[in-house]
């Protein structure tokens, strides 16, 4: 008897078998960036080296648009997603007159990197969920009501000194995170590891950022560079850089300098991708930190290329002489 039963529960699993297997469920697209474990370096920390560019994050609103409220980013379908892409691209296209073409000079839109880009996320904003930056505090609020008004690049001056032009006007530094964002062009990215440091390489502007990773403390707060002072450690597979220290010229989003912190985090979710993300930590300006996150692509056919920048070389100078012909209207500017 205790054969027979044997036999045929033995006989039920075999059948049920193919069909417990249908049920199974391949891992989910984040299930598997969770488990991906990236290549160690020599001296065992994960090894994120290599070029990178994230041309196809361009044209991704940076806070969740109007026409999707409600919506999470988890609520956002594959589908949906391909549709706002498809959006994105269209227009993108129909600005290309603006930028291309005959008229301007300015090359045709298939020479720019934003063009057909293929978007991985319908917003960059990941926290608060309802994907908008939380409200400024009144400090901030104060505080920017009170400074003058920023000149950037090529308004209507007046254009007394090189002061008056941005620092990316300059060609000085797009500051952090600026330098990471995606523009028109010059999306490429290097980084580079050796024991106890990370140093990313930036094609726009030329920057190369240097990351101590030995626990060392941050320099004097009476020392700010123009893209902060960064230190770093890794969690897990995860590099987690804070960077302090910012110069009032180029702090992000109006912040205040002596409070902001950048937290950011590079995590490998795939052989060929670096979710990268930024926590904004300021307590003066906004009245909660919140974080923003986009993909990083390996790519080594796109190594950053020099960036000569003669809009600085050539542009300002020009505008100032322009500024002081018009001043004497001798319409000479030699």
């Amino acid at each position: 008897m205790r054969t027979r039963f044997v036999s045929a529960l033995a006989l039920v699993l075999l059948a049920a078998g193919p069909a417990m297997a249908q049920t199974q469920k391949p891992p989910t697209a984040k299930a598997a960036a969770r488990s991906y474990a990236p290549p160690k370096t020599a001296w065992g920390d994960p090894d994120l080296s290599g070029v990178y560019t994230n041309k196809d994050e361009s044209g991704i609103p940076f806070e969740r648009p109007d026409q999707l409220g409600g919506k999470r980013i988890e609520d956002v379908d594959d589908a949906e997603l391909a549709e706002l892409v498809k959006e994105r691209a269209q227009q993108t296209a129909a600005r290309a007159a603006g930028i291309g073409g005959a008229d301007t000079g300015a090359g045709p839109i298939h020479w720019y990197e934003n063009y057909n880009a293929k978007n991985s996320h319908p917003w960059l904003v990941i926290d608060p969920a309802d994907g908008r930056i939380p409200p400024m505090t009144p400090e901030a609020q104060a505080r920017i009501a009170s400074t003058p008004p920023a000149r950037s690049s090529f308004t209507n001056g007046p254009w007394d000194s090189p002061q008056d032009f941005s620092l990316y006007d300059r060609c000085i530094t797009r500051g952090i995170p600026g330098s990471m964002m995606p523009a028109i062009y010059g999306n490429s990215y290097q980084i580079v590891q050796s024991p106890g440091l990370v140093a990313i390489r930036y094609e726009m502007i030329h920057e190369t950022r240097v990351i101590p990773l030995d626990g060392r403390p941050h320099v004097s707060q009476k020392i700010r560079p123009l893209m902060g002072d960064a230190r770093g450690h890794f969690e897990g597979k995860t590099l987690v850089v804070e960077t302090t220290n910012f110069n009032p010229r180029s702090t992000y989003r109006n912040a205040s300098s002596e409070s902001l912190t950048l937290v950011e985090r590079f995590t490998p979710i795939a052989p060929d991708t670096v979710e990268w993300s930024v926590t904004v930590q300021d307590p003066k300006t906004w009245t909660r930190p919140w974080t923003f996150a986009m993909n990083l692509t390996k790519d080594g056919s796109q190594p950053p290329y020099e960036y000569a920048c003669h809009e600085g070389n050539y542009g300002m100078p020009n505008i100032l002489r322009g500024a002081r012909a018009s001043e004497t209207g001798s319409g000479s500017t030699k």
